[in-house]
């Protein structure tokens, strides 16, 4: 059978270089990795920027790769699920701390589920449709067991989100492909409480000791957790 590639999508405010260390460590172990910029979380990006933008980069850059394991981190749980119907090769679906909106659920009516507000709403900035992180306070928000090195450098690589991608709802519907879902328990960006809930309707369930970006801070584990991901066979 055709190994398939995994196709790593950031979350909010991230880009591709997020998954620096995921890929240093996919390739060590021969498998093929591939990842990608969101429209919504390019600096200078439009504010009429919406979900569906996002999800058509990801089926754009999907389709060429052959079988396909979309892996999506926070935000990008929403994209991938998006995306999902259109990718005839997908063979499994990864979600990492991840927002997955119900059809006709925006990522932000997926959040509210749960209402307990958390660091990365105290970090939250908002000007004319256009999101922003005080970077002070996404430190703990977002890599709270990171190295300081890895802490510095991811924060001064973030980059604004616009406001219309977490409010337009996802139109896609569910897709019969094997789904992952890696709660991170120690996150203080997405309560842990709505990610066990959004784990509920996946067909597997890893836990890891993690703050909200364990690509960053436990990659190897991460990696473990791809690997093992349960996915259809893909044709030959």
């Amino acid at each position: 059978m055709t190994e398939p590639t995994f196709l790593l999508v950031p979350g909010a405010y991230h880009g591709a270089w997020c998954w620096r260390l995921v890929g240093e460590e996919i390739e060590r172990r021969g498998v093929a990795w591939a990842s990608l910029d969101l429209p919504s979380a390019t600096t200078g990006a439009h504010p009429e920027t919406f979900l569906r933008d996002d999800a058509r980069e990801v089926v754009d850059a999907a389709r060429p790769l052959g079988p396909v394991v979309l892996v999506g981190h926070s935000y990008a749980g929403a994209v991938i699920a998006e995306a999902a119907p259109e990718l005839a090769d997908l063979v499994g679906l990864v979600y990492v701390a991840a927002l997955v909106p119900e059809p006709g659920e925006s990522a932000y009516e997926c959040v509210r589920r749960v209402p307990a507000r958390t660091l990365l709403d105290e970090a939250t900035r908002h000007a004319d449709g256009i999101l922003s992180l005080d970077p002070a306070i996404a430190r703990d928000a977002l890599y709270g067991d990171c190295d300081e090195a890895v802490a510095e450098w991811a924060l001064a690589n973030l980059s604004t989100q616009t406001l219309a991608s977490f409010r337009s709802p996802r139109t896609a519907p569910r897709v019969e492909v094997p789904s992952t879902y890696v709660v991170c328990t120690l996150d203080a960006a997405i309560d842990p409480l709505l990610q066990e809930l959004l784990a509920a309707r996946a067909d597997e369930v890893i836990v890891l000791e993690s703050a909200h970006c364990p690509m960053l801070s436990r990659p190897a584990s991460l990696v473990d957790a791809l690997l093992a991901a349960p996915r259809r066979d893909a044709p030959a």
